[in-house]
């Protein structure tokens, strides 16, 4: 059967759509996007398996330092991919541009589930994993802006933000499906097996479902309906981008806080079973809570931000994230085991789903469609990089330093503060018409 989308002529032509969008569609952003996801989350949650198969140490809190250091490689190039292939989605279109990264994952996810260990291969094997993660970082970087400007140019009138939450959900199915994935591993797996080859099985996993997410993206339409001028329209596109730097200076501070405390919550697995000493199954666990969470409390932002607006939906979720973090960690140090972990990463990334997806659909709508992609690429890559290729460092280093359990909360707690800041200085854009 064909799928095909509503676009008629004269909507095209006033930048809306019509009122039905079939389900596939949506999918096969969300597919694309739940892969691409899937292999990064999966990384973070088996660091302390990655670190002593690629990064051997004098001692096992050294091995965890450098593979999270290497997670944080990952970002440098997100920058890169927001700027290249984000300008590729404003100039080229959305549908290409996001066949682009899924290629580009593909090759990443293929080296880092083949690459032989450290013993086997000596110093190639990490500097195959560091190579690996540039080229994800650059997939991801140049990921989101295409997809989440799609969700929102194909949405229907007044429902632009729940269409948009699929972003951010997608992301939660990816947390919920590689948790589960490593925690059916830990109970099927000795823990000698489980580091030995069982981490790597995700990534395979990952390499399998991989043509099934880039054949639905080869049947999606295409959102970008702009003529093509060779010769002024990337100087133009260039100037349009500048003129829009401080509201993605902006853009970028309100997304620091969202980041910070998603990869403070996706190092719960690592923290758990580093810090906490509790066993792999009862710590993997909390990554499946915290990816359900995310999908459920993504969708549910999504529609709150139609219903009640962008502003009111981003901030006030942050602001009791601010409040309630320390004395969620205080917790967790007096009562250190599942429960109070599995309450801490609920609170992390239900909260964080809420404000940021009213974030995701904001910033986009705020931006004209030439730059677009581009500009909202370049915010999210950029307070990622910043921020979340270097969360999961500075919460080890920070645990190490101090010994103190508690001590995660004070960078989520410091960083959230500015990120309410710069929340209340973004324009309500609810009843926004998208611009041309």
């Amino acid at each position: 059967m064909q799928t095909t989308v509503p676009f008629e002529a004269g909507a095209r032509a006033r930048g809306r759509t019509a009122e039905r969008v079939p389900v596939s569609v949506v999918a096969a952003t969300v597919a694309g996007n739940a892969l691409e996801f899937f292999d990064f989350i999966a990384y973070a949650f088996f660091a302390v398996y990655i670190g002593k198969a690629f990064f051997p140490a004098s001692t096992p809190f050294m091995s965890l330092l450098l593979s999270v250091g290497v997670f944080g490689v990952g970002f440098v190039f997100r920058p890169l991919g927001g700027i290249i292939i984000g300008a590729y989605a404003d100039r080229a279109g959305r549908k290409p541009a996001m066949l682009l990264t899924i290629i580009l994952i593909t090759a990443g996810t293929m080296a880092l589930a083949l690459t032989p260990s450290y013993a086997t291969i000596g110093v190639a094997a990490p500097v195959i994993v560091v190579v690996c993660r540039l080229v994800q970082g650059l997939a991801l970087g140049g990921e989101v802006g295409p997809a989440s400007v799609f969700l929102i140019e194909i949405a229907p009138e007044g429902r632009r933000g729940l269409y948009s939450s699929w972003q951010l959900a997608s992301q939660g199915l990816a947390a919920l499906a590689a948790s589960g994935c490593g925690l059916l591993l830990s109970q099927l797996l000795s823990p000698a097996d489980l580091a030995a080859w069982g981490w790597r099985v995700p990534f395979v996993l990952c390499l399998a479902l991989i043509p099934v997410a880039v054949f639905l993206r080869r049947a999606m339409p295409e959102t970008l309906h702009m003529p093509v001028q060779t010769g002024v329209e990337p100087r133009r596109r260039s100037v349009s981008l500048w003129a829009h730097s401080g509201f993605i200076v902006l853009a970028v501070l309100v997304i620091l806080g969202g980041t910070v405390s998603t990869y403070a919550a996706n190092y719960m697995t690592t923290y758990a079973i580093a810090t906490l000493h509790l066993p792999a199954s009862t710590a993997l666990a909390a990554t499946v809570i915290g990816g359900a969470s995310t999908f459920l409390f993504a969708l549910l932002g999504g529609w709150l931000a139609d219903r009640y607006g962008r502003r009111i939906v981003m901030m006030l979720p942050r602001l009791v994230l601010t409040l309630v973090t320390w004395p969620l960690f205080l917790l967790i140090d007096l009562w250190p085991g599942g429960p109070t972990v599995y309450i801490t990463t609920i609170a992390l990334t239900g909260l964080t789903a809420l404000g940021a997806t009213a974030s995701f659909v904001a910033i986009p709508e705020l931006l004209p469609r030439p730059v677009r992609a581009t500009g909202f690429a370049v915010a999210y890559a950029v307070g990622v990089s910043l921020f979340g290729g270097s969360t999961q460092f500075i919460i080890t280093w920070l645990l190490g330093a101090t010994g103190n359990p508690s001590s995660p909360a004070w960078y989520v707690t410091a960083t959230s503060l500015i990120s309410l800041v710069a929340m209340f200085a973004v324009p309500e854009s609810r009843d926004r018409q998208l611009e041309s």
